[in-house]
C-alpha cells in the first residue's frame, strides 16, 4: 500500500511540473506550485511511515504541519502579489 502512495506523489509532481511549464495565467502557475508542495508532502510523510518499527517517526508530521502552515502564508502573499501586477498592468493599459 505503501508503494500506491509514493507512485501518487510521483504522479503530481510530474503533473504540476508540466501544468507549471505549460500554463500562461499565474493563478494557474500558483496552483500547480501548491500541488507540487503537497506533492512533497506526501512523499515526505510516506516516507516516514515505512520505518522498521511499528511507530511513525512524529518529527516529520510536525514539519510537514509547519510546511502546510507556510504553505498557505505564501499562497496568499503570491495571490496578493498576482492581484496587484494585474491592477498595475489594467491602470497602465
Amino acid at each position: 500500500m505503501i508503494s500506491f502512495y509514493y507512485i501518487l506523489s510521483f504522479i503530481l509532481v510530474a503533473v504540476s511540473v508540466y501544468h507549471f511549464i505549460a500554463a500562461e495565467s499565474p493563478f494557474k502557475r500558483l496552483i500547480a506550485v501548491n500541488i507540487l508542495g503537497s506533492a512533497v508532502f506526501l512523499f515526505f510523510l510516506t516516507t516516514s511511515k515505512n520505518t522498521p518499527s511499528q511507530n511513525p517517526d512524529p518529527v516529520p508530521h510536525a514539519l510537514v504541519l509547519t510546511g502546510i502552515v507556510v504553505a498557505v502564508s505564501a499562497t496568499a502573499v503570491g495571490i496578493a502579489l498576482i492581484l496587484s501586477l494585474s491592477k498595475r498592468e489594467k491602470d497602465e493599459s
